[in-house]
């Protein structure tokens, strides 16, 4: 057991042993999935825990997650999210599991904070949650990859989302069937970073 800043105790499964830049550096969009490892439903709790535990704007909490791992209806929401004519997404027909990412309805204050001041705070706050879900499943040695590009339509028909409701995201999570983990390529620090000013 280990103590944690609450006095809490938690079992040592529960905490990821790992510095966080090495964390963010380690997580990576996995599109290649070991098909003879399934994915243990305690781990994806876990990652429903973290994405719980996200913050949101007003704390309006505007989230569901449905986890998809029955293999007929995978296969089926698998479908709606590959758009073979652009080469996106074929890969999510071996993912163990599939999470659906719908947008709930915010709350009154979190409404009125993107009227008044024009900006998404729902999508914001999804992003923010979906993040939390996909740095923990690092911590559980899964990779995932986030999907916005899929046929929303057929995807709602088929898990039951009500016509209002948006499913804004698809998380494939599995076993990477590689190790290996790539160079990021990204903005060197001196374009996205200043101190006081533009």
């Amino acid at each position: 057991m280990i103590s944690v800043n609450n006095g809490k105790h938690l079992p040592e499964v529960y905490l990821c042993i790992m510095d966080f830049l090495e964390l963010v550096n380690t997580r990576q969009s996995c599109r290649s999935y070991n098909p003879a490892q399934t994915v243990e439903m305690e781990k994806i709790e876990r990652c429903i825990e973290a994405a719980r535990l996200a913050p949101s704007a007003c704390n309006a909490q505007p989230w569901k997650f449905i986890v998809v791992d029955e293999p007929e209806l995978k296969k089926k929401v698998a479908r709606a999210a590959d758009a073979s004519l652009l080469g996106m997404n074929r890969f999510t027909k071996d993912s163990p599991v599939l999470v659906v990412v719908v947008r709930e309805s915010a709350n009154l204050t979190s409404k009125l904070g993107t009227l008044l001041k024009d900006k998404p705070y729902p999508l914001m706050d999804v992003g923010i949650a979906v993040e939390h879900f996909c740095l923990q499943a690092t911590c559980e040695g899964l990779g995932t990859c986030i999907m916005g590009w899929f046929d929303e339509k057929k995807v709602k028909e088929l898990l039951g989302i009500p016509v209002k409701k948006r499913a804004e995201l698809i998380i494939s999570v599995g076993y990477p069937a590689s190790d290996e983990i790539r160079k990021k390529i990204r903005k060197p620090v001196e374009e996205i970073r200043s101190y006081n000013a533009y």
